[in-house]
Order: structure tokens, then C-alpha cells, then sequence
């Protein structure tokens, strides 16, 4: 048997698969991948887009709680100052009333 008959060893089965199917199939097969994989990088793209919308909304919602969190804590704040304010006169003018009270009787 001559080595151009001999059945090669360790043939690529794809290269043998090209040599026996028709050439059409194969191209078939080939526009078939490619449409599946620009749909499939379509979804993906579509995927994404929801994500960042999603994530979009949910730092925006995240922001006005804390909007919301910082006012209210802004207002105890104040309501906090404006009890020490009067709790502060009230110890100045008892400690007054009492001064004048111990200056009396003595």
C-alpha cells in the first residue's frame, strides 16, 4: 500500500468531517452558531441593561432613605439642642432663685 492511500493517524475527526459532508451543511452549521451566539450576546446586552437599571434604582431609592434617615436625625438634633437649651435655664434660674433665697436668711 502506498502512503498516499494509507489512512493517516491521528486524523482531526473535523477534518475529516469537512471532507465527507457537504460543503452547504457545513456552512449552515456555521451561520446557525453565529446567529445563536449574537442572540445569545443580545440577551446578555438585554441583561445588563436591566441590571444597571436595577441597580440604578435601587442607589436611588438607598438615597432617599438616607435623605429621609438624616432628616429625621437632623430634627431630633434639634429638639435634643432645644431641650438642653431649656433645661440649662431652668438650672441657671433655679440655682439663681436659690442663691438669693440662701442671701435672705443669712
Amino acid at each position: 500500500m502506498d502512503k498516499e492511500k494509507m489512512p493517516a493517524e491521528g486524523k482531526n475527526k473535523e477534518t475529516s468531517r469537512i471532507m465527507t459532508e457537504p460543503l452547504p451543511l457545513i456552512l449552515d452549521e456555521i451561520e446557525n452558531s453565529i446567529k445563536a451566539a449574537d442572540a445569545a450576546a443580545q440577551d446578555a446586552r438585554r441583561a445588563a441593561e436591566e441590571a444597571r437599571k436595577a441597580g440604578e434604582k435601587a442607589a436611588n431609592e438607598a438615597a432617599r432613605v438616607a435623605a429621609q434617615a438624616i432628616g429625621k436625625v437632623e430634627q431630633l438634633a434639634r429638639s435634643a439642642m432645644q431641650l438642653a437649651e431649656l433645661l440649662n435655664s431652668a438650672a441657671i434660674e433655679a440655682a439663681v432663685n436659690l442663691e438669693k433665697k440662701l442671701t435672705k436668711k443669712a
